[in-house]
């Protein structure tokens, strides 16, 4: 009996059995014994992109597999039990929430969870009127557009905040029952603080067992918020200078050392890459320098920090 092994090629598993060595080439593979997981190269190219999360990264992977086997099961004929895919996401801004639930939402489209897979983002805002009776009716319309996709409210516990005569908690009432009259129609994943969302469930005892699936994004590390900007500065066509990038990450170092309740990562690198290149115009016009080397290089002198003292990590100290 043939011995068979199997390898992965741009998102391809072949099966390949082995056999003596003859001279002649081997033929090559018929199409039929061959598994194409064109979304999950779509999936892995936009994970590659994403700085950390690793962990995030596996469950995202893990649910790939899983919807692609409950596929396979269907069209065998084997029994499928229904997947809720609510989720609930925890962790503070800027550490990629919103970034995630736009990859799953094309992800569960590829795969035929969702027809539409669009992200509609909402807020409290969004939901909760201010006379009676409006909440339920815009809490409605906004599940309506979110149908064939993914319906992403962030802060979520604020829905939960406002008192007793406050119309927040009609708001979630009407989120659960269209919960189940819309049931496999819509995705909704609530978001927030890790602290706040779990007050937010203990606060509605019907809520957790309706989010079966909770991913927890921790705040970047050091590196991780560096390696964050220079992707922004590329993206955006400029470089960092060598000095630049010392000085910013003894800046971030700073910041996860301060450890700020609720610091805003990934948002608050953006905004400092963005004053980075509006100070790096105005040192230009002031050099009057516009040859294309000085209109890409960012330089020390162009990170404008706060006036402290700042710690040194410890590869440096």
């Amino acid at each position: 009996m043939r011995e068979a092994y199997t390898f992965t090629k741009k998102s391809q598993i072949n099966v390949v059995f082995n056999q003596k060595t003859e001279k002649h080439e081997a033929a090559p593979f018929p199409v039929d014994e061959r598994v194409t997981h064109e979304p999950l190269e779509k999936l892995e190219a936009k994970l590659d992109r994403l700085v950390g999360m690793d962990q995030i990264k596996h469950m995202v992977r893990e649910l790939y597999a899983w919807l692609y086997i409950y596929r396979k099961r269907e069209e065998t004929n084997l029994k499928v039990q229904k997947q809720s895919f609510h989720m609930l996401f925890k962790g503070n801004p800027g550490t990629g929430k919103t970034t995630v639930a736009r990859l799953l939402s094309d992800l569960f489209r590829e795969m035929g969870i969702l027809p539409k897979g669009h992200l509609i983002e909402a807020e409290r805002a969004d939901l909760v009127g201010e006379y009676i009776g409006q909440t339920a009716q815009k809490t409605r319309e906004l599940v309506k557009r979110s149908l064939g996709g993914v319906l992403f409210i962030d802060e979520a516990y604020s829905l939960s905040r406002g008192g007793e005569k406050d119309f927040g908690k009609e708001a979630i009432d009407t989120l659960v029952k269209q919960m189940e009259d819309h049931k496999d129609e819509f995705i909704l994943i609530l978001a927030g603080y890790s602290d706040e969302m779990d007050e937010f469930l203990r606060m509605n005892p019907g809520l957790p067992s309706r989010f079966p699936m909770i991913m927890s994004f921790p705040d970047y590390s050091g590196a991780e918020l560096l390696e964050i900007a220079k992707q922004m500065i590329r993206d955006r066509e400029y470089t960092m200078t060598a000095e630049a990038q010392k000085k910013l990450f003894r800046h971030l170092h700073q910041k996860i050392v301060e450890n700020e309740p609720h610091f805003s990562n990934g948002r608050y690198v953006r905004n400092h890459v963005e004053k980075m290149i509006r100070q790096q115009a105005v040192r230009l016009v002031r050099e009057n320098s516009f040859d294309r080397d000085a209109l890409m290089t960012i330089r020390a002198c162009d990170l404008t920090l706060d006036n402290h003292l700042m710690i040194a990590p410890a590869d440096e100290a």
